[in-house]
């Protein structure tokens, strides 16, 4: 039996400008809900950093909720569910500007941010109390010493964990498909529902995925040797 493998007709033409639309949207959700995931993790580290009972339990729950239910639940619920709170009124404009890339962005990177807040705290119990104690010494409040003393250090520890966690991100935007948002994922089923080339949709799909996860694990580890911390292996 001889096999056929028609790879230039979902790459040319219409289809091509598709997957290309596709990887565009994949990569500015993956861009948009990191940044989200690092202002949202870095600002949570912070609360828990000020040892306030009320505010680490607070901290403490949203880790617990948005590491135990599934991503996936998590974007039906902010595009079915929060969506339908919302006055009329912000509820067209956000469909005017493409809801399901909004909600997917805004519940990946709140979901991706209770994990990037651990790879934070990981890094701060790499610092030792002294460098606390000597902002103090100097005069700096807690805030100014967050900004300019532990958390930058913190943030070098954090690297490593910090690009598999942009990795896995990049991974998880397949999963907005499920609200019609038209990143690759969705794009590739479009094609193969059209074309009836499943073989080789989803080879270019599998392709582009593996590059750019290999583009960011390479990109992170000049990140991390850069800014390696000197006398740490």
């Amino acid at each position: 039996m001889k096999l056929h493998f028609d790879l230039g007709t979902v790459l040319q033409g219409d289809y091509g400008a598709l997957f290309l639309h596709g990887i565009e949207m994949t990569l500015a959700m993956a861009a948009l809900a990191w940044l989200l995931s690092l202002v949202v993790g870095v600002l949570l580290t912070i609360v828990r950093m000020t040892q306030f009972r009320a505010a680490e339990a607070l901290v403490g729950a949203y880790v617990a909720y948005h590491r135990n239910v599934p991503m996936l639940v998590q974007i039906l619920f902010w595009y079915f569910g929060i969506s339908n709170i919302l006055p009329l009124a912000l509820q067209d404009l956000l469909n005017q500007y493409n809801s399901q890339f909004i909600f997917a962005v805004i519940a990946i990177g709140l979901c991706s941010a209770a994990y990037l807040t651990e790879d934070i705290r990981s890094g701060l119990r790499a610092i030792s109390y002294g460098q606390i104690e000597a902002t103090r010494a100097l005069g700096l409040n807690f805030f100014d010493g967050m900004r300019f003393v532990v958390l930058p250090q913190a943030l070098r520890y954090a690297i490593p964990p910090m690009i598999n966690n942009a990795v896995v991100l990049l991974k998880n935007t397949s999963l907005a498909m499920a609200i019609g948002a038209a990143e690759l994922t969705y794009v590739t089923r479009q094609i193969e529902n059209e074309t009836f080339l499943s073989f080789e949709s989803y080879s270019v799909a599998t392709f582009v995925y593996l590059g750019l996860s290999l583009v960011i694990m390479l990109c992170g580890a000049r990140i991390a040797m850069h800014y390696r911390t000197p006398g740490v292996k």
